[in-house]
């Protein structure tokens, strides 16, 4: 009589699931890991990574013993993909909450006034670029409304030339409050 661990059920679709699961755990707590590190969370940090290493360590080693079964395999490859993809989704929900959108045009004076109009804070200097004088405009937007901004730019000046970076904070200003979730205020500074 053979155990439920020499098992058709358990080798062939309990262990595989079990591996698949266990490395979509694993590679979506290397995402947040990451996340953290930018932002100073030395303390989630270490304890992302222990994790992480523990799970990689427990599903390495199932899969290396049962070498000949290729159901692992392919569950250890496709729970590390579809790990990348909840990380993803994770840190779109858990991303830096502020936009930095830097704008460089020729004239900016109706960019700026549509950009006030819509309620946007917006600071505009005066520049030398490659080709001549230019206006860089700046605004902090919640990542929420970078898509807005970005149609409100297209539309009022086609030809903008722009660039979106991450804020790590913003102390005051006229960028919009948004409030934030309470998983939010667990994984983030500001």
């Amino acid at each position: 009589m053979t155990s439920f661990f020499d098992s058709f059920l358990f080798t062939w679709i309990l262990l595989p699931a079990l591996i698949f699961f266990a490395r979509i755990m694993d590679m979506s707590l290397d995402t947040l890991r990451i996340i953290m590190i930018g932002r100073g969370r030395k303390g989630l940090v270490a304890l992302f990574g222990f994790v992480e290493v523990t799970i990689w360590l427990l599903v390495a080693r199932q899969v290396i013993t049962h070498l000949p079964n290729v159901a692992c395999f392919f569950a250890y490859s496709g729970g590390f993909a579809a790990g990348n993809y909840v990380g993803m989704w994770i840190e779109e929900r858990l991303a830096v909450r502020y936009q930095l959108v830097r704008m460089m045009v020729q004239s900016g004076k109706v960019l700026v006034d549509a950009l006030k109009k819509n309620g946007y804070g917006v600071t505009l200097v005066e520049a030398k670029g490659a080709v001549g004088a230019v206006d860089l405009i700046y605004t902090i937007v919640i990542r929420s409304k970078v898509q807005d901004l970005v149609g409100l730019i297209e539309t009022h000046q086609p030809k903008v030339f722009y660039t979106i970076e991450d804020v790590r904070y913003v102390s005051e200003g006229a960028a919009p409050a948004e409030k934030k979730s309470r998983l939010a205020h667990l994984f983030s500074k500001n």
